[in-house]
């Protein structure tokens, strides 16, 4: 096992489904927000489209130009292609970037933009394998109109972690490990990983108490705490612990691929709106109008 082994264990609390919830013919199922929670702060919604395969010739993906303000947004390419276009950049220009699989996007809307994110061209050309995850990460009170900023990730910036003897792979994408930092600084102290654990992998991260844990296994057996996490469900776990245990069974047939996420909670007000994620209900009145107003932004075209 790779790192700490002393301390007390973070124990599953609840283990709650992702839904289907498909927009037009992109597979989706969405976790957070469910039936038995409505946010796990400061973590507000995961989407995951996929997987499936398009066929040469397809519409590509459906999410053209929208709004978003007061929070972040975090996209895991894990196959396909994903086309970013967004209103926020210097002086009123625009963001636009193609990340390829095994790449990541951190956009914070904070005060407001327009983007757009679709397949490239190639992708609707040719067709092919498309899974994704979009993680939406509150801002507090005090960041909610800072000035947006976008970065894209291609796999090659990302930092793979090789642990436990090659049986884990940790894709370091904000925070730290050990000696190494992710490329992604997060406003908030946000720390942000997927993982591949092979059959018969065990790691142990150290994750201080009262920090709240996002842990969502995209496929495979996993243990944590020596319990069974069940795929394609949002793993809720304790607050109290201080290590975080994850293992896969010798005997699974294939490896786990997990996302994991941990940050210190708000414990603010959370009025959302379709795009937005204010405090109160008159900033989410203020958001409409002055998106109405064009105060966001716009995208050519």
């Amino acid at each position: 096992m790779t790192g700490r082994t002393d301390g007390t264990s973070r124990r599953i609390v609840a283990q709650h489904p992702a839904l289907r919830d498909d927009i037009a013919d992109l597979v989706t199922r969405r976790p957070l927000p469910g039936p038995g929670l409505d946010q796990l702060d400061p973590f507000l919604f995961l989407n995951h489209h996929g997987p499936q395969v398009y066929p040469p010739g397809n519409g590509g993906l459906p999410f053209g130009p929208h709004p978003h303000r007061g929070f972040e947004t975090v996209t895991f390419i894990l196959e396909g292609a994903l086309s970013h276009l967004d209103s926020g950049g210097p002086g009123g220009t625009t963001h636009e970037s193609v990340i390829e699989a095994g790449g990541v996007q951190w956009m914070t809307a904070g005060r407001g933009l327009v983007h757009a994110e679709l397949s490239p061209d190639s992708f609707k050309r040719d067709g092919g394998p498309l899974e994704i995850l979009q993680l939406w990460i509150n801002l507090p009170a005090r960041l909610k109109m800072t000035e947006p900023a976008y970065r894209g990730l291609q796999q090659g910036d990302i930092p793979a972690l090789s642990l436990d003897e090659d049986r884990v792979t940790l894709n370091l994408i904000a925070g730290r490990h050990g000696e190494r930092e992710g490329p992604v600084r997060s406003l908030t102290g946000v720390w942000m990983a997927t993982l591949a654990i092979r059959p018969g992998g065990r790691l142990a991260l150290p994750v201080a108490p009262g920090r709240r844990v996002f842990l969502y296994p995209v496929r495979g057996a996993l243990a944590v705490g020596g319990e069974p996490a069940k795929p394609r469900h949002l793993i809720e776990l304790d607050d109290t612990g201080d290590r975080l245990d994850l293992a896969v069974p010798e005997e699974a047939g294939e490896e786990a691929l997990v996302l994991l996420g941990h940050a210190a909670p708000l414990d603010e007000p959370v009025v959302a709106h379709g795009p937005f994620v204010m405090n109160s209900r008159e900033e989410i009145h203020q958001a409409i109008r002055d998106y109405q107003a064009g105060r966001l932004g716009g995208l050519p075209g």
